[in-house]
């Protein structure tokens, strides 16, 4: 890898990893972060039957990691119980 990162950054490129609607360029948009340096970065952290899974999902088609591969109606993942957030207060059930 090019730089050394915090782990707050670690732990959020994992987690965004394994969102399988975040692609691998929304990752490199925001870390700078290329999709085998992803790759990289979740063997060295991850166990290793964790990491065969993730690959395994990663490559199954049911993740849309690469937006060449992602279908065109799929832009942004909203829940239907997300509420508009206002006053700096979020919006209680």
């Amino acid at each position: 890898m090019k730089k050394e990162l915090p782990p707050e950054d670690i732990d959020r490129i994992i987690g965004m990893a394994w969102e399988d609607r975040t692609p691998f360029e929304a990752i490199q948009f925001q870390f700078g972060l290329s999709e085998g340096e992803v790759i990289t970065l979740m063997r060295r952290t991850l166990k290793r039957k964790s990491f065969n899974l993730w690959r395994k999902r990663v490559n199954s088609g049911v993740s849309q990691k690469h937006l060449k591969k992602r279908s065109a109606e799929i832009d942004r993942f909203k829940c239907t119980r997300q509420r508009i957030i206002t006053n700096n207060k979020i919006s209680k059930r």
